[in-house]
């Protein structure tokens, strides 16, 4: 019963896990990474309105920003995991700081082309190189923190994280556009130099290099690993169903447009308090405990679908919310235990890209059906995950104590 990961006691994996943190690295060092963690995510999350803004004078459709931000995503999963695995015969600080300058300078790319009136498809392209190494380049940021901190500290240090990144998901979509009112291409430039922070702010860890592969440990995808990337997945779907479909929310409510940032709101303010209370606590969740915030999650998730009132929408996207840090630390953490200890890095870079995969299907079931289908999707698609939790939680008690 202990030598199986998808049914052994979580906390005791957690522990279990490599411990590669450096006692002596100090709070500075866990503050420096943890604005690079916020500033890292700013191009994504300011992405749909400023490429929005870029392609309405090229196009003469903002919604032609779309397929710029479906570039960048499509590429990313497709780069996540083998841009990672070449990365491991060097530092992973530096190479991460080859991955972010890599993306800056993508991101300047687009900005360059679009002042200079260039063919759409040019802009395209650099927006896809920009996504080949977005993901990898998060899987290194996340493995980096397993240098900085101990194992019994990661719940906090990761739930602090989340609180910062949705933090940058609010601010900077604001950010982008007031400086796109100013000027689109500016406003790119700016936010892609923000995301750079991660390429000057992280600490130097010398000892931030993949480990040597272990005998009997070398694949990465096992049942407990594809589980909790299904549950990533599933997390993502259901998030991006409400930021996406924020719009359509209010007018199908009778509001203006403008009005879909309340139901943004509420989702981020919970997680905000979903991740001060993860950070608080410090601790791994025990399974049950996961269990019930997937339940309150699908339920959050059918309120909202069913569309019956405003003030229900509001109360599911708080139910949402909720649960998103703590879920989202759990999932990181159970990742990181079952990981080979040399593709670590890979294995983050693919959690990645399983969040894009949820972006993917909620948008691609958003243009061809009704928001309310799209919501239904992924409704089905965190009671999916539920239940194949609940089955796997309950088939390892009936066989025995963890």
């Amino acid at each position: 019963m202990d030598n199986d990961p998808v049914h052994a006691n979580p906390a005791a994996i957690a522990s279990s896990g490599a411990a590669d943190a450096r006692p002596g690295a100090g709070r500075g060092a866990l503050v420096r990474w943890l604005v690079s963690y916020g500033a890292f995510g700013v191009p994504q999350a300011a992405g749909p309105i400023v490429f929005a803004l870029l392609a309405l004078p090229l196009t003469g459709d903002a919604g032609s920003g779309a397929a710029i931000v479906l570039a960048i995503t499509v590429a990313q999963v497709v780069g996540a995991v083998p841009v990672a695995r070449l990365g491991r015969r060097f530092n992973a600080v530096g190479f991460l700081r080859m991955l972010v300058g890599i993306r800056t300078l993508a991101l300047g790319t687009v900005a360059l082309l679009a002042a200079m009136g260039a063919p759409f498809w040019l802009l395209l392209a650099a927006a896809a190189l920009a996504g080949l190494v977005s993901g990898a380049a998060f899987g290194y940021l996340r493995s980096i923190l397993n240098h900085l901190v101990e194992t019994s500290r990661l719940p906090r240090a990761l739930g602090l994280a989340a609180t910062l990144g949705e933090f940058t998901f609010v601010a900077a979509p604001v950010a982008a556009s007031v400086l796109g009112t100013i000027d689109a291409v500016l406003a790119l430039v700016v936010l892609s130099l923000l995301g750079a922070v991660p390429a000057v702010l992280l600490p130097r860890v010398p000892e931030a290099r993949a480990k040597a592969p272990v005998e009997g440990r070398g694949g990465m995808l096992s049942p407990a690993v594809l589980l909790w990337l299904g549950c990533t997945m599933a997390n993502s779907a259901v998030v991006s169903s409400i930021e996406i479909g924020a719009v359509s929310l209010a007018l199908n409510y009778g509001f203006a447009p403008a009005m879909g940032f309340v139901f943004t709101v509420a989702l981020c303010a919970a997680s905000v308090a979903g991740g001060v209370w993860v950070s608080v606590r410090n601790r791994m969740q025990g399974r049950a405990v996961v269990l019930g915030q997937l339940v309150l999650m699908s339920a959050g998730s059918a309120v909202i679908a069913a569309q019956v009132s405003v003030a229900a929408t509001l109360v599911g996207a708080v139910m949402v919310g909720c649960c998103m840090a703590p879920l989202s630390t759990y999932y990181s953490l159970m990742l990181d235990a079952l990981s080979p200890a040399h593709r670590k890095a890979e294995l983050f870079a693919l959690a990645r890209t399983m969040n894009a995969v949820g972006i993917i299907v909620t948008s691609a079931s958003l243009s061809v059906a009704s928001l309310g289908v799209t919501q239904w999707v992924a409704t089905g698609v965190i009671v999916g995950a539920t239940v194949v939790v609940g089955v796997v939680s309950f088939a390892g008690r009936s066989s025995g104590p963890p």
